[in-house]
C-alpha cells in the first residue's frame, strides 16, 4: 500500500505541476495577446491611413500617368518616324554625293586626257615645225654670215662672226 500512496502522491504532484505550467502559459499568452492587440491597433491607426493615402494618390495620379505614358508613346512614334526620314535623306544625300564624285572624276579624267592630247597636238603641229624653221633660219643665217664674211675678207675688212646663243636655237 505504501507503493500506492507514493504513486498517488507523485501523480498529484505531476498534475499540480502541469496545472502550474498551464497557468503560466495562460498568463504569458494573455500578455502576448494584449501586445498583439496593441500592435494591431497601432498598425490600423498609423499604417492603414498611409496605405489609404497612397491608394488615393495613386488613383489621382493614374490619369496623369496614363497621359504621360501616351505622350511618351506618341513622341517615340514621331521620333522614330523622323529618324526614318532623316536616315532616308542622309542615304539619298550620300548616294547623290557619291554620284557627283564619280561624275567629277570622269570629267577630270576626260579633261586630263584632252589636255594631254592637245599638248601632243601642239607639240606635233607647232613646236616641231617651229624648231625646224628655227634650224633652217639658223642655217640660212650661218650661210649668209659665211658668205658676207668671205666678201669682207676679200674687201680687206674682216667682220666679226656673231655667235649664235644656245637659247635661240630651241624654242
Amino acid at each position: 500500500m505504501e507503493n500506492l500512496t507514493i504513486f498517488i502522491a507523485l501523480t498529484a504532484f505531476a498534475i499540480l505541476l502541469q496545472a502550474g505550467i498551464l497557468l503560466a502559459m495562460y498568463v504569458a499568452m494573455r500578455k502576448s495577446s494584449r501586445r498583439m492587440e496593441a500592435l494591431a491597433t497601432e498598425v490600423r491607426n498609423k499604417v492603414l491611413p498611409t496605405i489609404e493615402q497612397a491608394q488615393s494618390l495613386v488613383s489621382e495620379m493614374r490619369p496623369r500617368i496614363e497621359i504621360v505614358a501616351d505622350n511618351v508613346e506618341q513622341t517615340t512614334t514621331q521620333l522614330r518616324s523622323q529618324l526614318e526620314r532623316i536616315d532616308a535623306a542622309v542615304a539619298d544625300a550620300v548616294d547623290r554625293g557619291r554620284l557627283q564624285i564619280i561624275r567629277a572624276d570622269e570629267l577630270l579624267s576626260r579633261t586630263l586626257d584632252r589636255v594631254e592630247h592637245t599638248s601632243e597636238m601642239v607639240q606635233k603641229t607647232v613646236v616641231s615645225p617651229v624648231r625646224h624653221i628655227s634650224g633652217i633660219m639658223q642655217g640660212i643665217t650661218v650661210g649668209l654670215e659665211f658668205l658676207l664674211n668671205r666678201r669682207t675678207r676679200d674687201n680687206g675688212s674682216p667682220r666679226e662672226r656673231r655667235p649664235v646663243p644656245q637659247d635661240e636655237m630651241f624654242i
